[in-house]
């Protein structure tokens, strides 16, 4: 696993903003970041990235019919109580899915070590399936990378395919699939955008929605800005948020059928760590985990990372060690409770942290992205790097 500089494409950022790359550069600062990337060679992808990824989703679905069957689970996972039959009852009905992403470390040689589970809002698709894919295709004819260049980046096709498959378990092929995102954020937008344009691919109809913009008419049902019933919706929003709306009580009421699933409120949790860490002890690829609770089961002269149960985006973490504070970021999350990692810095390459993200669409490993930043906790604003496949 190689950081190699490289020459920038020139005039990118028109071809970005061309092919609706509109959040490239965010806040005046560079997200897409083309000026290295970063090379693999194939039994790396398949041995420490693909293979575990696709092992560790089916141990993740197998705590997921552990949970759903057990209160107390679902009380560690803040679950609110009015919705347990809401998310037991999707997985009880096998409600499918579309993609996930699985955060690890890797440094090239040792085993990659799960941080976290986005099986409910992960962003940084469109970048990951098409617009790195077009980078190596570009360098590739300029010469700037060899032409022997591969990627593990199967993500657009299998996310295609998938939308063919969940259409053809539609009773209505001319059902709307809404897909909605909030406002003021461009990268949302960005990611909801590719996946309507990959559903339009297989003939779907879509249309789209703000979340803010969601209404309900007189017998409850869920409607679009023009008063539209939704049935059927993609939504970028998290099911924690949505649990603790004032619409909250309608969930499960009428049918509405969701991408992500209920079910997906209990992968996309950091409570999901410990309990890995309990059903498969010392697996190679899993972190030591805790709850709150089991303080004294932890070696604490070790580094551990403290995580909200609900933290998105690299928010509210804390790296400690004892009592002392080294690293933390702000945010939103913590009053629903913590769990406790044991540390594992992401591997530094000159000054920059560098994680993967491991994609999975219908159970199936899709490709990776490449997130770095000069801290060791990576956040919304950290760069997206492409990567290749060599040797």
């Amino acid at each position: 696993m190689l950081r190699i500089p490289v020459q920038e494409r020139k005039n990118w950022q028109e071809v970005a903003n061309e092919y609706g790359f509109l959040f490239h550069t965010m806040h005046g600062e560079r997200y897409w970041d083309e000026s290295a990337y970063y090379q693999f060679s194939l039994q790396q992808i398949e041995d420490d990235i693909e293979a575990p990824t696709e092992e560790i989703h089916q141990m993740c679905l197998h705590a997921v019919g552990q949970v759903v069957a057990d209160d107390q689970w679902m009380r560690r996972f803040r679950i609110p109580e009015a919705h347990w039959d809401f998310v037991r009852q999707s997985w009880l009905k096998k409600d499918p899915s579309l993609y996930s992403r699985l955060d690890f470390a890797y440094n090239g040689s040792s085993p990659a070590k799960l941080y976290e589970n986005n099986a409910d809002t992960p962003t940084s698709l469109y970048e990951t399936g098409f617009w790195q894919w077009l980078w190596l295709e570009q360098m590739a004819n300029a010469g700037r990378v060899s032409r022997e260049s591969d990627q593990f980046n199967s993500l657009q096709d299998k996310l295609i395919s998938q939308f063919h498959h969940l259409l053809s378990q539609r009773e209505n092929p001319n059902e709307i699939l809404h897909f909605a995102c909030c406002k003021g954020t461009d990268e949302d937008r960005g990611t909801v955008q590719y996946l309507e344009d990959c559903a339009a691919e297989v003939g779907i109809k879509t249309a789209f929605v703000y979340v803010e913009d969601i209404g309900r008419d007189a017998q409850g049902r869920f409607t679009d800005s023009q008063n539209q019933v939704i049935t059927w919706i993609f939504k970028l929003y998290p099911w924690e948020f949505m649990f603790d709306e004032e619409y909250g009580d309608l969930l499960g009421e009428h049918p509405v059928s969701f991408i992500e699933p209920p079910w997906k409120s209990i992968l996309s949790n950091k409570a999901l760590m410990p309990m890995l860490w309990q059903l498969f002890p010392g697996h190679p690829n899993l972190l030591p985990a805790f709850f709150e609770d089991e303080i004294a089961l932890m070696d604490t002269n070790k580094t551990w990372v403290k995580k909200p149960i609900y933290s998105r985006e690299g928010a509210n973490i804390t790296i400690r060690k004892g009592q002392q504070s080294l690293v933390s970021s702000d945010g939103p999350y913590g009053e629903e409770g913590f769990i406790f990692q044991e540390a594992h810095m992401l591997p530094k390459f000159g000054n920059n942290y560098t994680l993967i993200g491991s994609w999975l669409v219908n159970d199936k490993a899709a490709g990776i992205s490449v997130r770095e930043d000069t801290g060791p906790i990576t956040q919304d604003m950290s760069r997206y790097l492409p990567h290749i496949i060599l040797g």
